[in-house]
């Protein structure tokens, strides 16, 4: 659990009482499961508009962590990096995995039975199979002609 969890200082069930827009950053931050998904490069249809995803992840991914290696800077570093947002979630909440705590809160789903704010227990996103941590290529290692040779299902 990350430390503002641990210490009691969000309120029980934030979630369930407030809008994402008027999260706090502490809230809106331990929305994440740590899943990583987001950080994999996905590939859109153009006729279509459906996403595929690819086994790729962002150059700053850290595979065996499952977390950003520059997170502070991350739009800085990587030029396609969306951060999302209260103020963004509207038009890129379909680039989110279907798992997705800020998709799901955003469509009025509630959130999965594994989430760690639900199990409090941090790893429960990966022992629910649910994280891609040891299952990513560094995007530095492929070519962009061969990205369509990593699309996977399942992280979707």
């Amino acid at each position: 659990m990350s430390e503002h969890i641990k210490r009691g200082q969000l309120a029980k069930n934030f979630w369930r009482t407030t809008d994402l827009a008027d999260m706090s950053k502490p809230e809106w931050e331990a929305l994440c499961d740590g899943c990583g998904k987001c950080c994999l490069l996905k590939l859109e249809d153009e006729d279509s508009g459906d996403l595929a995803y690819t086994n790729i992840a962002c150059r700053l991914f850290d595979d065996k962590s499952c977390s950003c290696g520059n997170y502070p800077l991350r739009k800085q570093m990587v030029a396609g990096c969306v951060v999302l947002t209260p103020e963004n979630i509207e038009r890129n909440a379909h680039w989110m995995p279907s798992t997705c705590a800020y998709r799901l809160l955003h469509e009025g789903k509630r959130l999965p039975a594994w989430h760690p704010l639900l199990t409090g227990d941090q790893g429960s996103t990966a022992q629910s199979g649910n994280s891609v941590a040891g299952q990513t290529v560094p995007e530095y290692d492929v070519e962009e002609e061969d990205y369509e040779d990593y699309i996977v299902e399942g992280f979707q």
